[in-house]
């Protein structure tokens, strides 16, 4: 990868890192339904009258956008709102990963790798550390909401993969056509007129600021950048960069939220990160391994992984 790619993406990861910290100071603000609806009002309109609409079936347009648009961030959104930390949420919603492993293999039958099955019990067992950890700077709803949100995203992705070679920039715009009626019913029904007029009414720069962001740079920039990545490496060079998105998102919300973690959560969070590590890296460095070794490179990668945690 040239310097100037990988600089963009480190870009991208740092925009989809803050973009945690970003939806909190967003919800100060404007209830989540209503941020939701403005976010992607904003992300569609005017782009998709420059943009062209990708050549899909109507259909598989609302399903994209009713999954990883309106699904996956009406439950972000309300987790963060009811209590999920900004830095803890940008972790927690990488278990997306293991949701598609499991859903490819439900519905588009797809086998499993020994490799994506350690990468996805190591994660379980952290997920389960930080829900067990309900009360200390997280609530439980808030939890289980991001792993709600978390399915959306796998559906998502399975819906994209359903698609095959489709212009990532095109659905990413035309799927924000999707949320906003729903996002505006349901604050409408949930949130109530009276809310919906106080929040847009006495809006402040950090409200502003903050929609701006979601649409701008972590919806449109943040697509658009790991499209053009995508279309020039091969995904296995790009996707372990999706990897740094979770800590670049826990550094910031210690470092602008002040949030701190457990010594339990602490360790969950490795465990989730080891797991995703080893679903990511395991299977590139078992190829040579096809067909009688896959064991043993599993667990030459969980003794490293453990050298790791043990480090760190």
């Amino acid at each position: 990868m040239s310097p100037r790619d990988l600089l963009l993406a480190l870009v991208v990861v740092i925009a989809w890192g803050v973009n945690f910290v970003v939806i909190k100071v967003g919800l100060h603000g404007v209830p989540p339904m209503l941020l939701g609806a403005l976010r992607f009002t904003l992300a569609a309109v005017p782009a998709v009258f420059f943009v062209k609409r990708p050549q899909m079936p109507w259909r598989w347009l609302l399903a994209y956008g009713a999954t990883i648009s309106f699904g996956q961030f009406a439950f972000l959104f309300s987790a963060m709102y009811v209590g999920m930390p900004a830095g803890l949420a940008s972790l927690v919603l990488q278990a997306q990963a293991f949701f598609t492993l499991i859903f490819a293999a439900l519905v588009l039958r797809e086998r499993f790798r020994v490799s994506n099955v350690a990468g996805l019990l190591i994660a379980a067992g952290g997920l389960a550390v930080i829900g067990l950890q309900g009360g200390h700077a997280m609530t439980l709803a808030g939890f289980v909401l991001t792993l709600c949100a978390a399915c959306c995203w796998a559906l998502g992705n399975i819906v994209t993969k359903k698609l095959g070679n489709v212009d990532l920039v095109g659905l990413v715009v035309w799927g924000s056509l999707i949320p906003p009626l729903p996002f505006f019913a349901l604050s409408y029904a949930f949130e109530g007129p009276q809310r919906i007029v106080t929040a847009l009414s006495g809006i402040g720069a950090t409200s502003i600021f903050a929609v701006v962001y979601l649409a701008f740079i972590a919806t449109l920039l943040g697509y658009g950048l790991w499209s053009r990545l995508l279309s020039r490496y091969p995904a296995s060079q790009v996707a372990p960069f999706s990897l740094l998105v979770p800590i670049v998102g826990l550094a910031s919300a210690s470092l602008l939220l002040d949030e701190r973690l457990s010594a339990a959560q602490v360790v969950g969070a490795l465990l989730v990160m080891a797991g995703l590590a080893v679903n990511v890296f395991a299977a590139g460095s078992c190829n040579y391994y096809r067909r009688h070794a896959d064991r043993q490179c599993i667990v030459t990668q969980l003794k490293k992984t453990a050298a790791f945690s043990l480090n760190a």
